[in-house]
């Protein structure tokens, strides 16, 4: 059962980032890489260092990681994007080692100063495998940074999202996209409201998705509805998913009250 949610999720994301390959504006930010795990890493931080990414997709936070100076990127995309992948980043190719393997696949170099699992751990079964491949991949003093759905601040947002999903993992994506075009107008008018009213998730609001174009606006909520599984993490689960594969000094930020970034380095 796990293998066989596996497989539809990944070919969920394969078609979803084909459909969807653009990351314009701040949705392919340095600015959002930064607000996704400002207390605890920059850009700065990956000058001139090896680093990784588990869950590739379209590539946008490949170039961000190119852009800021890695000197070497090894994307990891296991869906049907990886074509999507090596066109977008096309520009940076001499310093990116593309792999569509899973991220468990990840080869044991011992060298990445970082890996990095930007929304993706969550769409899992069984992450371990994926964190213990990030651990040898690795040197000594190296991190492991992930970002991650949280379950705490979300409770309202889980009941709305719930009841939805029994229809949307089912839909094709053509019936997603037009539902999502639908959705589309009463979320605009929660968000825009969020601007003065401290509604659920407005701080999120006001922080990531007013800032992002109405077609990535589109591409969030559609990231919500369709893929066949997600998981909203506790703060403990979050902190047990990276020190159950050994590593330490684990640090944990609550995200504008909706999600987890979480950094363990590798002793």
């Amino acid at each position: 059962m796990t293998d066989r949610l596996q497989t539809r999720t990944i070919a969920d994301f394969g078609e979803q980032w084909t459909r969807y390959p653009g990351s314009e504006g701040y949705f392919g930010s340095a600015e959002l890489f930064n607000d996704n795990f400002r207390s605890l890493l920059t850009l700065r931080d990956v000058e001139g260092r090896r680093v990784a990414e588990i869950g590739a997709g379209a590539g946008r936070f490949v170039n961000v990681l190119a852009a800021a100076g890695a000197a070497h990127v090894v994307a990891v995309e296991p869906s049907s994007a990886f074509a999507v992948l090596r066109e977008s980043t096309a520009r940076f190719s001499d310093r990116i080692t593309y792999l569509n393997v899973t991220g468990d696949a990840l080869p044991a170099t011992g060298d990445l100063d970082y890996v990095f699992a930007i929304g993706v751990l969550h769409h899992i079964p069984d992450p371990d495998p994926v964190v213990a491949a990030a651990f040898r991949a690795l040197r000594s003093r190296g991190a492991f940074a992930v970002w991650l759905y949280g379950r705490e601040g979300n409770t309202l947002y889980l009941i709305v999202v719930r009841s939805m999903w029994w229809v949307t993992r089912r839909l094709p994506h053509r019936a997603l996209e037009w539902f999502v075009r639908l959705l589309y107008v009463p979320f605009w008018w929660y968000m825009t409201a969020c601007r003065w009213i401290p509604l659920p998730l407005a701080r999120y609001m006001r922080r990531v998705m007013l800032p992002l174009t109405p077609q990535a606006r589109r591409v969030v909520i559609y990231d919500q509805l369709n893929p066949a599984y997600a998981k909203y993490y506790r703060r403990h689960e979050a902190i047990e998913l990276l020190t159950s594969q050994g590593f330490a000094d684990v640090r944990i930020h609550h995200r504008h009250g909706y999600s987890w970034t979480v950094l363990g380095i590798k002793p």
